[in-house]
């Protein structure tokens, strides 16, 4: 049995119908990220960011899970398996998957405005601005914000730090802290990064390039793992 760990990104949610962070506009549908995705933003319009994440929460509720998702789940037959994940959505969760680290937060959950362990499922639906969670502050978006403290990093350290086999899948590798934690991988741990458009030299006699999507070739990849196991 390997410790197999994933760290997926934008890409991978992509391939299933939702919008990346950053088009080639440097917008996020049609907003100025910071509009939506800072703490000052929300100060500045509480309304609109809480609008904005209601409509991605509907969004998130029509679409599925992908090949690449589904292709994950498999490797838990005869794998230690965790999936550190920038991404927002629970595509991960619905494909089955059962150990999975938010990086970034959770889209079907609100927290607290004050105290940021006091959090909320609230699945898809919609939540309008000025509702109050059980201590009476308002709530917010379970998201980490441009500007705000990454939980979940020291996790995410930990587990990467024991890894034996690390997928990169779907990121950039361009958004710290989380761009940075690939460099804990232990010197013997197998790295491969799955990358459509990555054509510059990496620099990494470590890391075993797939150019190709997600939905490709995770289940390529996923089967070649297993029959190794």
């Amino acid at each position: 049995m390997k410790n197999i760990v994933i760290l997926s990104g934008a890409g991978m949610s992509a391939e299933s119908g939702i919008s990346t962070f950053r088009d080639a506009g440097g917008l996020w549908e049609g907003h100025d990220i910071m509009e939506v995705a800072s703490p000052e933003g929300w100060r500045k319009n509480p309304e609109l960011v809480t609008e904005f994440y209601n409509k991605r929460r509907l969004q998130l509720a029509e679409v599925e899970p992908n090949a690449g998702h589904l292709a994950l789940k498999l490797l838990e037959a005869e794998n230690q398996v965790t999936i550190i994940t920038q991404n927002v959505d629970d595509l991960h969760e619905r494909a089955g998957s059962n150990t999975i680290v938010h990086l970034h937060g959770e889209l079907t959950k609100m927290r607290s405005s004050e105290y940021e362990n006091d959090i909320y499922e609230v699945g898809y639906e919609a939540i309008s601005y000025g509702t109050l969670c059980s201590k009476g502050t308002l709530l917010r978006p379970h998201i980490v914000w441009f500007g705000e403290a990454v939980p979940m990093i020291d996790k995410a350290i930990d587990m990467i730090s024991n890894a034996q086999v690390l997928i990169i899948v779907g990121t950039s590798l361009e958004v710290y802290p989380a761009a940075g934690l690939m460099h804990y991988a232990p010197t013997d741990c197998l790295i491969y990064l799955i990358d459509p458009n990555r054509h510059q030299n990496l620099n990494n006699s470590r890391i075993e390039l797939i150019k190709d999507t997600a939905a490709n070739a995770l289940p390529k990849l996923v089967t070649e793992l297993i029959s190794k196991s």
